[in-house]
């Protein structure tokens, strides 16, 4: 998946996510060859963080506490200027989903059964703190599928392109009525899409 603006200032982390860092950044010392059972290891950490005492979160609670200091100060020299929503020739090539992104769509909908009522923040931050559990050689079919994706999309932009943006526009007009119910439902899942951007980001 398409990255935002690579200036934008890396989203501050929680005291858990930093808890979560640590715990893999030690296991990953002591069992160097041995792979992360991402869901194993996201449950273990959860029951370990329940267990301990204020004290003990406190180390945790100071680094995230700098961290949303660094974000806050970061993000206002970032002040990004807002312009309109650019339109989107709904004949265009969509761009094709990134490997976090395909792992997302296949674990999103267990999440979803397995946590009714769930919200599409919260999902997207358990796809993210799943996703980053997972080692190297976890993720490797996933982002060799979205390699494949990413070469077909790059074909297709190529010939949309010589194809000319004219004729597009002018069927693009004449499809706009019919085509708003099918926009409002693209425009929800890249609402999902975006907050598992940011919690990919984030992580």
């Amino acid at each position: 998946m398409a990255k935002g603006d690579p200036k934008k200032p890396k989203g501050k982390m929680s005291a858990y996510a930093f808890f979560v860092q640590t715990c893999r950044e030690e296991h990953k010392k002591k069992n160097p060859e041995v792979p992360v059972n991402f869901a194993e290891f996201s449950k273990k950490c959860s029951e370990r963080w329940k267990t301990m005492s204020s004290k003990e979160k406190g180390k945790f609670d100071e680094m995230a506490k700098a961290d949303k200091v660094r974000y806050d100060r970061e993000m206002k020299d970032y002040g990004p200027a807002k312009g309109g929503k650019k339109k989107k020739d709904p004949n265009a090539p969509k761009r094709p989903p990134s490997g976090f992104f395909l792992f997302c769509s296949e674990f999103r909908p267990k999440i979803k059964s397995t946590n009714p009522g769930i919200s599409i923040g919260d999902v997207a931050k358990k796809l993210g703190e799943m996703w980053n559990n997972l080692s190297d050689s976890e993720k490797q079919p996933y982002n060799n599928k979205a390699a494949k994706l990413k070469e077909k999309y790059e074909k297709d932009v190529a010939d949309y392109k010589s194809k000319g943006k004219f004729d597009g526009a002018k069927s693009a007009a004449a499809k706009a009525a019919p085509g708003k119910k099918v926009e409002e439902e693209e425009d929800d899942e890249e609402e999902e899409e975006d907050e598992e951007e940011e919690e990919e980001d984030d992580e």
